[in-house]
This record gives C-alpha cells, structure tokens and sequence, in this order.
C-alpha cells in the first residue's frame, strides 16, 4: 500500500461518513524508537462540504485508561466532535497500545518519556505535513502531561506546536505513602508482577496501562523524585517554552485539583500562559468533575465555546511551521 506520508509508513485504514462528519483513520510507523514495533492510531475528523478547505488543525490527547472516544462518541458526541462542526481540522490521537493504536512488542516498557521524545514529534509533523500549518494541542490528564513532558523536553517546540491546552493535568499532587520507599518498592514490584493494570477492572476506564507508565509516575512522586528523565528536568524546561499555554482545570477535581495544575502551569513564562478554573466561583453552573470538565452535557453548553474561542483567538493568523515568530508582548 502506498503511504499517505513522505516522512514515514503511513496508511490510511478506514474512511468513514459518521453522520454530518467525516472520520479517516491512519496508521503511523514512524520508525524512530527503540521498539520498531510501534504504531500509532491518528483519526481526522471533518465536515464533508468542507473537506476540500479545512481549519486549522488541532491535535486532541487522551488521558490514562482511555482512548479516541474521550473526545468523540459513536454518536457524534465530544468536544472533537464540536470542534470539527466550528471549522477545526480536528486530529485525534491514540497513544501505543490504546484504541486502534496496536500494542507494541515492548508494551509493558511504555512510559511517558517515550510518547514525548518520538511519538508526539512523529504525530506533529505528519499533521503538519498533512495540513501545512503548525497544529495546536489539546491534553486531558495523562494527554496534558505528556505534552508538558514534550515540551519541556524540548521535543515539541514552537514548530511542532502552536498553542497548548491543558485541562487537569499535574505533577505535584501524589500520595503521601508513596514518599515511603518500602511502599514505592512494593507498588513497583506488584506493577512488573502483574504487567499493569486494567481499565475494565479498576473501573478506571476502558483501556489498559502499562508498568512502564505507572512505575514512572512513582518515580516521579517518590521521595527524591522529578518529573523528567536522566539529563533533562522537564519542569525546569517549561520555562523555554515560547507557545501561549491554558490550563483549565475544575473546583471539583478531586484527583487533580487546580492548586496542583496551577503549579504546573506556573513552570511556563508568565507571559504565555492563561488559567481556568471551571466551578461557581467563577460563574459556572457547577463545581465540574475531573472527567465532567469536557464529558458532560453542562461541558457542552459551557466549556466548549469558551475552548472554541481561545483556539480561534490564538490561530488568527495561523503560523506556518517553516517559520518560527516569537511574540513577546
């Protein structure tokens, strides 16, 4: 089959009308990680009259134990969804081993080192190559985190993302217990045990995550713990970033609450960063959930608009990713 892309194997796997919208879904072999196994799930989401002269594009990142449906149900439902009907080039994806993304040979190894040095650079630039503009980025939970790790990894710079999107995602809010490192030594040994965990089974969601992934993030909040990897702080990176950044969060999060995300958010240039917190104390109609924040019908009256506005605000004009202008007002 002849790939739909100069830059690596892609192809293109299904092409389907789903009610008004359209939703291609491509398979990406990018080759440039240690498991060559790897490949991942890209699904596009349009408006067949306007197939021809699509928006602007904007890439959408699911959280931990979830997949593609997060932002667009089998019934035309999601923030996805809502973004394509406004004119967005709307590019969902799927991390390894999640929705139509196979699991790779390493599975287990996953990490969100390895999303951020060669997944999400390889699904910049195939979008970019797709679309000729620099895409923006939208990350719930995990899906934030992993961008942070990017960026502050300095994987995704200002070419390879326009803007960013975070909605509660954070890095400072971990369990007590596991500063104790007799008990982070147990949970690892329990996570290579056992390989994982289950979506189904923890009543987390309807994927599968990996140790690699969980045995990461106790690292990360262990006793001496960073979030980064051997010779990079990623935190300390975020300073570097040059994108407009907004972090929604919500009054009712309790897994990751906004004093937590605003610490993340705080990494970035103040210059470049905005904060939202969804609750009545700042005119919502409810103290949304960490989940009700982008999947509920309050979310659809309330949220959407206001995430329509910003991505439009921010991609007037759209920036070309040959070229590279800072605004440092």
């Amino acid at each position: 089959m002849q790939s739909s892309s100069d830059l690596f194997p892609v192809a293109l796997i299904s092409a389907e009308l789903r009610g008004d919208l359209t939703e291609d879904v491509y398979r990406l072999k990018p080759n440039n990680s240690p498991d060559s196994s790897v490949e991942l799930a890209l699904t596009r989401l349009g408006v067949p009259a306007s197939s021809d002269a699509r928006g602007t594009p904007v890439i959408l990142l699911h959280g931990s134990f979830s997949n593609r449906r997060f932002w667009f149900s089998p019934k035309g439902i999601g923030l996805g969804a809502y973004l394509a009907r406004a004119g967005f080039d709307v590019w969902i994806a799927e991390m390894r081993g999640h929705g139509l993304s196979p699991r790779n040979l390493a599975y287990q190894q996953n990490r969100v080192a390895d999303y951020a040095r060669y997944d999400l650079p390889a699904i910049a630039d195939f979008v970019a190559e797709q679309t000729g503009l620099t895409p923006h980025w939208l990350g719930h939970s995990l899906g934030g985190i992993s961008l942070a790790a990017a960026v502050g990894g300095g994987y995704l710079d200002e070419r390879r993302a326009a803007t960013l999107a975070l909605f509660g995602s954070q890095v400072s809010r971990g369990h007590w217990a596991l500063k104790v490192p007799p008990v982070e030594w147990a949970a690892r040994a329990l996570l290579k045990r056992f390989g994982g965990v289950s979506g189904a089974r923890s009543k987390r969601g309807p994927e599968d995550e990996p140790a690699g992934l969980l045995i990461e993030s106790l690292r990360w909040h262990g006793l001496l713990g960073r979030f980064g990897e051997k010779g990079r702080d990623w935190l300390a990176g975020l300073a570097e970033a040059r994108m407009p950044v907004l972090m929604v969060t919500a009054e009712g999060d309790l897994q990751d609450p906004p004093w937590a995300c605003r610490a993340l958010l705080e990494r970035f240039a103040p210059e470049r960063r905005e904060f939202l917190c969804l609750g009545p104390q700042t005119g919502f109609s409810e103290a949304f959930g960490h989940v009700q924040m982008l999947v509920s019908k309050a979310a659809q009256q309330e949220v959407y608009p206001l995430v329509a506005h910003w991505l439009e605000r921010q991609a007037l004009p759209a920036r070309q990713p040959s070229t590279v202008e800072v605004a440092l007002s």
